[in-house]
């Protein structure tokens, strides 16, 4: 059994003094208040210090606290990217962690873009300042991490390319999805989880309860146009329960399955604009191709070769993809809700306005975030001549 610590008198110190696990405190000279100062310390939460814990097991901690007091969808942001980070590093300890290992991490995916690089970091930084404040660990070993910048999102959907992507779309159901979200600026998360149940058509709204919101600080509402207040209808008569928005399945829309649509309709309307500029891929270019693809396939947990026609068609659909890219902008439900904060500015609304109508609780969010004004040199010039009069 432990011995339990007490305080004890040092005589060439003229001093009383404890030791508790492992760390000696001056009490001071007066035994009475060093009693008081011993009961006092002894009454002090004791820090949960593991410096010799897993980085893992630190992670999984970290991730069962996310599970019970965060979203879902937060959860599956943290657990995608702390996993590939313990495929990494899979036994190293908290006190041999430094910056450089997850710097060193982050640049074995060179194929990143800046966000995704920072929010990888940002990750493994947020998981350590967790075990902190929880005592887990007595200090932040990646404290001092230089996270770079996120890059500013420069596409900016304009009318006619809205206009050009409801044209490519030909499944009504996502069609749908896409209007409300052009027409209301709601989140995706918002669009995708709305049900009747949220829905009041007295005041023309959806109206999410304080717990179902984004932070669950406040009631979220979104206010619908007269276009988003007849798809409303429409959808909620054709699902009284459930989801509105859903595929031509009757599955609701998730995040990944909206992405994905939204990437078949870019991939059409890039086949047009390459058909449209006499654009084609070449057999040369497929020949020169095919040896940076791999040559075999797993099936039913079997390698097999891929056969050379196999080779040619994905050497084909991946250069038709990257011309794709340089051809037509990424698009997202995201892109269309700042689209609708642009055109809102544009419009006349005020800033706090607009702020208000897109959930923010941080008004400054609009200006960092959504707004694309400053690629609209024309309405700039107009409003810089009415401010001079």
């Amino acid at each position: 059994m432990a011995r339990q610590p007490k305080p004890w008198y040092w005589t060439a110190r003229k001093a009383w003094f404890v030791t508790i696990d492992g760390k000696r405190h001056t009490l001071g000279r007066e035994k009475k208040a060093a009693h008081l100062r011993f009961h006092e310390l002894m009454r002090k939460p004791i820090k949960r210090t593991v410096p010799c814990e897993s980085v893992v097991a630190i992670a999984d901690r970290f991730l069962e606290w996310v599970h019970k007091h965060r979203s879902p969808h937060t959860y599956e942001w943290y657990r995608h990217r702390l996993e590939r980070f313990a495929r990494k590093h899979p036994s190293l300890l908290i006190r041999d962690l430094r910056p450089f290992h997850v710097q060193e991490w982050v640049d074995d995916y060179p194929e990143l873009k800046q966000t995704t690089k920072r929010n990888y970091m940002r990750t493994v930084k947020r998981c350590m300042k967790w075990a902190l404040q929880q005592g887990y660990v007595s200090e932040n070993p990646v404290e001092h991490l230089e996270v770079p910048g996120a890059e500013r999102n420069e596409t900016l959907i304009t009318l006619h390319d809205f206009e050009a992507l409801l044209s490519h779309c030909p499944d009504e159901n996502f069609k749908d999805l896409v209007i409300t979200t052009w027409e209301t600026g709601c989140r995706p998360q918002e669009s995708l989880r709305v049900e009747a149940r949220h829905v009041d058509l007295a005041n023309s709204r959806w109206l999410f309860p304080q717990q179902e919101s984004k932070g669950k600080k406040a009631p979220r509402i979104v206010y619908l146009s007269e276009v988003a207040l007849e798809i409303t209808k429409r959808r909620m008569a054709e699902y009284p329960t459930g989801p509105l928005f859903r595929n031509s399945r009757g599955n609701a829309w998730t995040k990944d399955s909206a992405n994905c649509a939204v990437d078949r309709v870019r991939t059409r309307m890039g086949k047009g604009e390459m058909q449209r500029r006499g654009i084609t891929i070449t057999a040369d270019q497929i020949a020169t191709f095919i040896p940076k693809l791999k040559q075999s396939r797993v099936v039913k947990g079997v390698e097999l070769p891929k056969s050379h026609s196999q080779l040619r068609s994905e050497a084909k659909r991946k250069l038709n993809a990257e011309c794709i890219v340089d051809l037509v902008p990424r698009y997202s439900l995201y892109k269309l809700r700042h689209a609708w904060a642009t055109r809102a500015l544009q419009s006349g609304l005020d800033g706090l306005t607009v702020a208000v109508l897109m959930g923010h609780s941080d008004p400054s969010t609009l200006a960092r975030v959504y707004q694309h004004l400053s690629h609209d040199p024309t309405h700039l010039l107009n409003q810089a001549r009415k401010a001079a009069g």
